[in-house]
């Protein structure tokens, strides 16, 4: 069984601390797998390749300038938007071989998303699109032009953790905090590679997304169940936020 969540717990620090604690608790056995998949607040998931350049404090004021709430994400990669027009995920799944396997994971999530994709009539693609933002071999992308998904891991004893984001509409707000983040960091990249799924099909919205991925998740073998958090699950979040909020 595939518990599913799709609460979102505000502010954003919290809501990455929730997933936090989640991988943890599946790690301990206390929590069965659990995938979130939540629309997010407007936020920007700075990873661990950001938080040593010297511009990152630059990037953090950059971002909270423009309404972005900055945390500090559990996977590593460099930093990625989320906003209203986007799907959040998180599964957290227990695994004694979490190094070992790090491959399967990835080629497993970027293919339910692909196969989710074009079963809405989407030319999805695994493949970094040249010049994008968070760039990774196992993104998901448009025709090969446009990125739409992107993808990182956290492994801990015991348990692993994708998490990531697709983007629905809207891509300017991705490239929004983008542009002064990323100069402040000083990386290279190209904005117009930055895609979103409305793009290709318009009019689609975040519901119908998320009923082909967990129709895709079903299609491979998986049963999924909505479920809810714990009060050990929601205090173990609490005490794990200020390790995600770079004010701190």
């Amino acid at each position: 069984m595939l518990r599913l969540i799709t609460d979102r717990f505000d502010p954003p620090a919290l809501d990455t601390a929730i997933s936090s604690a989640i991988l943890h608790r599946v790690a301990a056995g206390d929590d069965p797998p659990t995938l979130r998949m939540w629309t997010p607040q407007r936020s920007v998931a700075f990873g661990r390749q950001d938080r040593v350049r010297p511009g990152y404090r630059a990037a953090v004021a950059a971002v909270s300038s423009l309404g972005f709430a900055p945390v500090e994400r559990l996977a590593g990669g460099r930093a990625a938007v989320f906003h209203e027009g986007t799907i959040a995920f998180s599964w957290a799944m227990p695994e004694p071989r979490a190094r070992e396997t790090i491959g399967d994971r990835f080629r497993t999530v970027s293919g339910l998303v692909v196969g989710a994709l074009r079963a809405l009539g989407l030319d999805g693609r695994v493949g970094e699109v040249p010049g994008e933002y968070c760039p990774g071999e196992w993104s998901v992308n448009l025709g090969g032009i446009h990125k739409v998904m992107g993808v990182g891991q956290r492994l801990v004893r015991g348990a692993a953790h994708l998490g990531g984001v697709i983007v629905v509409s809207d891509p300017e707000l991705v490239n929004r905090p983008l542009l002064p983040a990323y100069r402040a960091l000083e990386y290279d990249w190209r904005p117009e590679a930055t895609g979103a799924l409305d793009l290709a099909l318009p009019g689609i919205g975040v519901d119908r997304v998320v009923t082909a991925l967990v129709a895709a998740l079903a299609a491979a073998g998986h049963e999924v169940q909505e479920g809810v958090l714990d009060e050990a699950c929601l205090r173990l979040a609490d005490r794990l936020a200020p390790e995600h909020d770079p004010s701190r």
